[in-house]
């Protein structure tokens, strides 16, 4: 997020106008005053289902042998536990044995911080500056009952922090905890689909706003601030808000050329938030004014794109079919073929829940298999290099009946929210 987007939002916050950088010609930006909260009845998770979640790793880290469970802050700690912090050279780790309560290993003065979220009970151990937090670790795997053994640890698990456990003691064998926490993670509960639901409301809610107030001369930050404000203003926490302008919309991420928006540029636009930690992720593309035959044909290849990707989703084939179909549809519309540009350079999707992005995959050859619960982006763009692009992104759930769809397709680029 830009100084830009923290300034505006912290104004919004306060009930104050917002200004755009260097304020236009004078002008304010739009008024969010009278946009109410969309979240106000949205249930953040429970301790109740944390202690669900538990009991079901436990379970299989017992089938499959593992003594523990060690887990560095990010999204698998809120979500075994509720406890949200960051990673930093000091250490916190939470260890989850095969049999027993969580215990949290954390720096001494980060102690009461770590317990406000801590919601699943168990024993939080302090370790001082000048005290070694692996063997705090190691102590607290003994006195969990797992002296030795296989311990799970997820790939993004920092090399130091493995490398001092295998210095501190040779009694365990460490292996990757990604298929044991996928297990519980890539199936989405209710509550789950009802907090993501809610943040896909937000950021729809707010892009349909911005749409409505997109003036000539405004740059990828004027819009960027103005979506944030409005995602705060409607009850969300603003993850991400991308504007990709004119030429810049033919790359994905961007460009560092400087944009502003003119007759017939083409605007693209990938937000999303966080509402009790899960996420939202949209895109829409239209045109400041009249758009030519050729934009209007692309964008209508992508729809067409979004819709081959839900009619191809069934339970049980493999996510990377997905992805084949919709690129079959483009290579015969003459784009591609396969990844090659001018065309769809990157996959049809990804899993989503508390992160943005998550297995499974809807890329060529991820075998994954679908089942009720998953929950995946909807987004084959259409990419040509110095000229446009144009992305369109919902997403959905699988159900048994076939996908959801958290937020409707745009109508038209016309049309675009």
């Amino acid at each position: 997020m830009s100084m830009l987007s923290r300034r505006v939002l912290l104004r919004a916050a306060a009930g104050a106008p917002l200004l755009t950088a260097g304020a236009r010609n004078g002008s304010t930006m739009p008024s969010t005053a009278g946009l109410k909260s969309l979240t106000a009845d949205a249930k953040p998770i429970s301790a109740d289902e944390r202690h669900a979640r538990i009991a079901k790793v436990q379970t299989l880290m017992r089938e499959r042998k593992v003594a523990a469970l060690l887990i560095e802050p990010g999204s698998t700690l809120d979500y075994f536990t509720g406890i949200r912090w960051r990673r930093s050279e000091r250490i916190t780790l939470a260890i989850v044995p095969a049999r027993g309560e969580v215990l949290v290993v954390t720096p001494a003065f980060e102690e009461p911080s770590v317990r406000e979220t801590l919601q699943v009970g168990g024993d939080v151990r302090a370790w001082n500056e000048h005290e070694s937090p692996t063997e705090r670790i190691v102590q607290g795997l003994r006195d969990r009952g797992a002296a030795s053994g296989v311990l799970a640890v997820e790939s993004t698990t920092r090399f130091f922090i493995v490398d001092g456990l295998r210095q501190a003691s040779n009694a365990y064998e460490i292996v990757s905890a990604d298929t044991l926490v996928g297990a519980c993670r890539l199936i989405k509960s209710p509550a789950e689909l009802a907090l993501m639901q809610s943040a896909n409301d937000v950021t729809l809610e707010a892009l349909r706003f911005v749409h409505a107030h997109v003036e000539r001369g405004m740059s990828p930050a004027d819009i960027g601030a103005l979506m944030d404000a409005t995602t705060v203003a409607l009850g969300g926490s603003p993850e991400f808000a991308l504007v990709l302008l004119n030429e810049a919309s033919a790359y994905p991420h961007g460009s560092l050329q400087v944009q502003t928006i003119r007759e017939g540029s083409t605007i693209l636009m990938d937000c999303g938030c966080t509402v009790h930690g899960y996420q939202s992720d949209i895109s829409r593309t239209w045109v400041f004014g009249p758009a030519t035959a050729r934009q209007r044909k692309v964008w209508n290849t992508v729809k067409r794109g979004q819709e081959i990707a839900l009619e191809t989703a069934k339970i049980g084939i493999p996510a990377g079919r997905i992805d084949d179909a919709v690129r079959r549809y483009y290579e015969s519309e003459g784009w591609g073929p396969g990844y090659r540009l001018p065309g769809l350079s990157h996959r049809t999707g990804h899993g989503i829940g508390l992160d943005g992005h998550e297995p499974a995959y809807l890329v060529h050859g991820d075998a994954s298999p679908l089942q009720a619960g998953m929950c995946f982006s909807d987004e084959p763009g259409i990419y040509i290099p110095g000229e446009f692009g144009v992305r369109l992104e919902d997403c959905w759930v699988m159900t048994a009946s076939g996908p959801r769809l958290f937020t409707p397709f745009a109508k038209s680029v016309d049309e675009p929210v």
